[in-house]
This record gives structure tokens, sequence and C-alpha cells, in this order.
């Protein structure tokens, strides 16, 4: 059995489902696409190719494989995206939640059930069906969870809002012991660079105590403004827009010093190592092609 563990986003890693580009499938047609980042490369004739995807997942799997963390990977769906694995579920304490995702991603969570069978089944939640969710939006942080949303009346004309005020409620009363905050994201259908898809796209906290953040990725000023005071100004590395839409902010914690980034994030990273981190760099700009990098490919489900 899994003994599901994850209180934060830093403490050092011991299990983790990694996605998997094999057999991702054609190029999408552009009204099939869920973020107008691969609409954007889908019309340039960009799209990245599943053989430099399946390259860029292999590296991480090995920094994983020198960390000593054990990596579960999903079954192979033929043609079938299931890179983005912490869209599906996420893990808060000892408790697997699935994600109530976009209804034509239910297959991903199918091809993960040898996992989800290892945990004690009073652990793995569902959740009713009017609460939208995804682990990209949701972000332990000790006594607190973090969640991105949007509560805008035209919520349903967004593919791009993936979390509702109704899914913040359930974690509330999953996790009474927990001060729950919401942010209001910025979405945008067609512009990928007014477009925080998740949470995990404009914030992410790192080390002990300090996070990499990206203002207009906020709807709300006040709350973008309660993050940097939480964490204070010193401590918290701002992105550029043009930072945020190559996705900065979604680089992935091994533990509180170790982090993973994608190698061409220059600025970020020099900050990173002069804050003291260990920075394991991969290449990852073919996948950042779809909205996603590496935070939204790795599920964490055992943490010190």
């Amino acid at each position: 059995m899994l003994k599901l563990n994850v209180n934060n986003e830093t403490a050092r890693l011991r299990a983790v489902v990694l996605g998997t580009a094999k057999s991702n499938g054609p190029v999408p047609k552009a009204e099939d696409t869920y973020d107008p980042k691969s609409l954007q490369h889908i019309k340039a004739g960009t799209y990245p190719k599943e053989a430099d995807m399946v390259k860029e997942m292999e590296a991480v799997a090995r920094v994983f494989e020198k960390y000593h963390v054990t990596v579960f990977r999903p079954e192979i769906i033929e043609d079938y995206n299931q890179i983005f694995s912490r869209d599906i579920a996420f893990v808060i304490d000892n408790k697997f939640i699935k994600a109530n995702i976009l209804p034509d991603r239910d297959r991903e969570y199918e091809a993960i059930k040898h996992v989800v069978s290892q945990i004690p089944q009073e652990d793995v939640i569902v959740l009713p069906e009017a609460c939208h969710i995804e682990g990209g939006d949701v972000m332990p942080w000790n006594d607190y969870i973090f969640i991105g949303t949007y509560s805008g009346a035209d919520y349903s004309s967004y593919i791009t809002a993936r979390t509702n005020t109704q899914a913040v409620e359930a974690i509330r009363e999953l996790f009474p012991n927990k001060v729950v905050k919401s942010f209001e994201l910025r979405k945008s259908n067609t512009d990928p660079k007014e477009n925080a898809l998740h949470l995990d796209c404009c914030f992410q906290p790192i080390g002990k105590d300090k996070a990499i953040i990206h203002k207009n990725g906020f709807l709300i000023e006040e709350e973008y403004q309660w993050l940097v005071d939480f964490f204070g100004k010193d401590k918290v590395f701002e992105i550029t827009k043009e930072e945020m839409y190559q996705m900065n902010s979604n680089i992935f914690s091994i533990s509180e010093d170790v982090i993973i980034s994608e190698k061409n994030f220059t600025r970020l990273n020099t900050w990173l190592r002069e804050q003291g981190f260990t920075v394991e760099e991969v290449p990852y700009a073919e996948i950042a092609k779809q909205e996603g990098l590496l935070r939204c490919s790795t599920l964490p489900l055992i943490r010190d």
C-alpha cells in the first residue's frame, strides 16, 4: 500500500506519477484545443513532435532516478495526450483527490488505476460533479491550501477556467484544519500571454519561504499583494509576462533545496542558484508549447 503524504510543495519527494508523451497522437485540430498556447502553435505549424517530448520527459525521469524517487507512469493509451498528470488528481496530507477535469480527459485517470489501487480506498476522494477542479490550481503549503479559481459569471464561456467556487468550498470542508485561500486568475481563450491556465502558471512556492510570482496572472491586485506580503518582497522572484508565457513559475521541487527547471530559464535559474538552490536543468521547451511544464506533468504522492 502507498502511504500518501503531501503537506507542501517542497518537502523531500519520495514518490511521484510522471506523465508520458508516448503515443501522444496526431496534432490536434484547432477546435479541439484546451488552451490558447497550443492553438497558437497548431496555427503556426510549430506544435511539438512526440519524439522530442518523449526525450524531454525522459530527462526528468533521469533526474528523479538520480535522487532515488519512486516514479510511476500512466499506462499508455494509444494516440492520447497523457503528459499532464497534475491535472487528473492531487494529494493533500494523506488524501488522494480525483480532479473533476474536462470530461474529454477522463481516460487519463483510468490510466493511473494501477497507482490508485495501491491507496487505501477511504483515502481516495471523488468530489461532487458540480465541483470543477484541476491539480494545477491546488497548492498545499503547510497550514494553508492555495487554490486558483475563476468565479466570474462567464465561467462557462472559458475553456481555460478550470476550478470553480464550488470546488474551493468542497476542499474547505474536507480540510477544516487548514486555511483555504483562493485567488482569482486572469483567463483568456485566445491570448496565452493574458491567460493563467492554473495557479502554478503564475505562482509557486519554493524552498522554505520563497516564491515565484507573476502579477498579471492575478485578477485582483489585493490577492497578488497578499502573497507578496505573505512571503516577503525580498523573497519573491517576479517574472515578466514573457517569462510567464514560457512557464517560468512551473518548475518542480524535489526538496527544499533541489529544483528541476527548464534550461532556457536563464534569469530564474541564475537567481535560484544565488539563493543557494541546486538547479537540475532539463530541456522542456517543446512540452511548454502546450501551456504546461514541469509541475504540470508531475503528481507527487509522497513527500517527507
